[in-house]
């Protein structure tokens, strides 16, 4: 494949290079280093996990398999002691007790025979196969196949014949280890992964907006225990347009999550997330996908609906199914309804109805702490290490078993009030008796098991000694203060009202780390003035010199291609010369390009 390395770009990450073109061919966003980097970290994770899931699984089948060969042995032993003349008892018992030590040693062989021919589990694990369903460039795909240690083959998948170019481009460029692990196609995912049903054991979905059109064939094409990593960009949609308050960010993980759940229930299978995270203007799952049609009557158990007040953001959660246990037995009925009034019992005002969405836990605390350990352990390898230690820091001290989340701020804007510290406010809830921790998705989010009557109580405390000013009786506000607390709050600084990280003083939320990091555009799209926002005004006005230099140069060709095609009158040739002729021509082309690269600048400028 020739190419002139003087056109291209070289942008390194990690131990992967690729090489970008000038124009906007193929997508590429530095931003998403946040997301290549945690999807690694997790993908070494589950490479670990996996190998000793493995181990154990082959171990348990061993020590059954070796079970069931001591109880067939014992009865034809019997057997034959009593069928045999005593003349022959000692060579063939010799024999015997030959036989059954060998046997014993050559368990470990013959035990995984079996795993071998069931198909489901083989004696030796395979590495895993990794399908990026929509590679573009290839750069995820290459820091794969470079950085993960133990990693089997990685499939990048476009259905653009550019981005499969530039993926196969980078692929040669990346050297020998590429060459070996990474294979680009050009195909529609969708149909790749449904002609693939159950072959790779990690399925990686990064789309250029929403992921749900992947879903369906994604949760069939990943093997039983394998990985389905998923992010979704369409934020506007996840999170509402109507503001569905201060809960619309969580709420969009849980969405996705639920959704992903829902494919999977189609073909008897359910998810267990392990890792599910909200970064810059994207949220990232991590899913482990099994086969039971059993457990998939624990989903509605899962599920939930969100009833939210429209005047004070109180939440409640009604589970979709619930359970009755009765002897050695257990009921999957229906969940009780409704959990709110027809009025929020707060404020008076009427609920919002969202969901269902993931009401179970999102994190598996253990992943996150063996991902934290590996990523210090190997921070020199991981890009953007500062950003993403700080927020699987944060997930760690999350509670799990908690759904949905306050924010101070908005509480206190119900009042119309001065707004407590953190710290105060965690120990008023902490003396109360109940928990609370903080979360990843927002600074000033607060995750606490205190219901909303108990979280007013202690706001009308608070006012009671920071008073406000009087509002309309019809106010939200004026509403839940007309009323007496029925817990007095104990505002006294509690011992864990600060989380380890905190106490720590480390860093968990960083600023971004330059100017315009957030969406790119959809490759393929021409640059423009009105791009700024996303670009700055230096990539813009740089794209623009170019397109504008291209633009010129195939003009220019143009018109030459015209004149050595025409024939002059020989009056006009013969009087100025071909010199002069093209010299005005060449000035003729120069004085428009430089108006239109001026008619460019223009609003720039301005």
């Amino acid at each position: 494949m020739s190419m002139d390395l003087n056109d291209y770009t070289v942008i390194k990450e990690g131990e992967a290079e690729i090489l970008m073109h000038a124009k906007n061919e193929v997508f590429y966003n530095k931003t998403q280093v946040n997301n290549r980097d945690i999807s690694i970290a997790v993908l070494r994770t589950f490479i670990s996990k996996r190998e000793l899931e493995h181990e154990a699984f082959v171990s348990k089948r061993k020590k059954s398999a070796l079970k069931v060969s001591e109880k067939g042995d014992s009865g034809p032993v019997a057997e034959e002691k009593n069928d045999k003349p005593d003349t022959d008892h000692e060579k063939p018992n010799g024999e015997c007790e030959g036989a059954n030590e060998i046997s014993q040693d050559q368990q470990c062989c013959i035990s995984e025979e079996p795993i071998k021919r069931g198909g489901k589990v083989r004696g030796q694990l395979k590495p895993p196969r990794v399908l990026e369903a929509l590679s573009a460039s290839g750069l995820r795909a290459l820091r794969y196949a470079r950085e993960v240690e133990g990693i089997g083959q990685v499939v990048a998948l476009d259905n653009d014949k550019g981005a499969v170019e530039a993926c196969q481009r980078n692929i040669k460029f990346n050297g020998s280890v590429a060459c070996a692990k990474v294979e680009s196609h050009l195909a529609d995912a969708r149909v790749y992964m449904l002609t693939h049903p159950k072959e790779f054991d990690v399925v990686d979905l990064d789309p250029y907006g929403s992921p749900s059109v992947f879903l369906d064939s994604a949760v069939q094409s990943v093997v039983d225990g394998g990985m389905l990593m998923c992010t979704a960009t369409d934020m506007a949609l996840l999170c509402g347009g109507n503001g569905e308050g201060n809960t619309a960010t969580k709420l969009a993980l849980r969405i996705l999550l639920a959704c992903i759940e829902s494919h999977a229930n189609r073909y008897k299978r359910y998810i267990v997330p392990v890792l599910s995270v909200q970064m810059d203007f994207y949220v990232r799952v991590f899913v482990r996908i099994y086969t039971s049609a059993g457990a998939m009557k624990n989903t509605p158990l899962k599920l939930s609906y969100v009833y939210q007040c429209t005047g004070c953001d109180s939440f409640h959660l009604q589970p979709l199914g619930r359970t009755v246990s009765k002897n050695n037995s257990v009921r999957y009925l229906p969940g009780f309804a409704p959990v709110v009034p027809q009025d929020c019992s707060d404020c008076g005002k009427k609920f919002n109805m969202g969901g269902p969405i993931w009401s179970a836990p999102i994190h598996d605390q253990e992943w996150v702490t063996s991902i934290l350990a590996d990523m210090k352990s190997m921070k020199d390898c991981y890009p953007a290490y500062d950003r993403i230690s700080a927020v699987l820091t944060t997930i760690s001290e999350e509670l799990p078993d908690i759904p949905l989340f306050l924010s101070l701020h908005n509480l206190c804007a119900t009042l119309k009030c001065t707004s407590p510290s953190a710290v105060i406010f965690r120990s008023a809830v902490i003396n109360a008796g109940y928990r609370i921790s903080g979360t990843h998705v927002n600074p000033l989010g607060l995750k606490s098991d205190a219901p909303m009557d108990v979280i007013w109580d202690i706001m009308r405390c608070w006012v009671k000694n920071h008073p406000v000013k009087a509002q309309s009786a019809d106010q939200p506000g004026s509403v839940i203060l007309s009323r007496e607390p029925v817990l007095q709050a104990n505002f006294a600084r509690a011992v864990a009202s600060l989380s380890k990280a905190q106490a720590k003083k480390v860093a968990r939320f960083l600023p971004n780390p330059e100017r315009y990091w957030g969406p790119k555009l959809r490759a393929g799209r021409q640059i423009t003035s009105k791009h700024i926002s996303l670009l700055g005004a230096d990539v813009v006005n740089g794209c623009v010199n170019h397109q504008d230099n291209d633009e010129h140069v195939g003009k220019r060709q143009k018109t030459k291609d015209r004149l050595n095609s025409q024939v002059l009158p020989s009056g006009t040739q013969a009087g100025l010369g071909a010199d002069v002729v093209n010299g005005c021509i060449n000035h003729q082309d120069n004085d428009e390009h430089v108006a239109k690269r001026q008619e460019t600048e223009d609003p720039l400028n301005s």
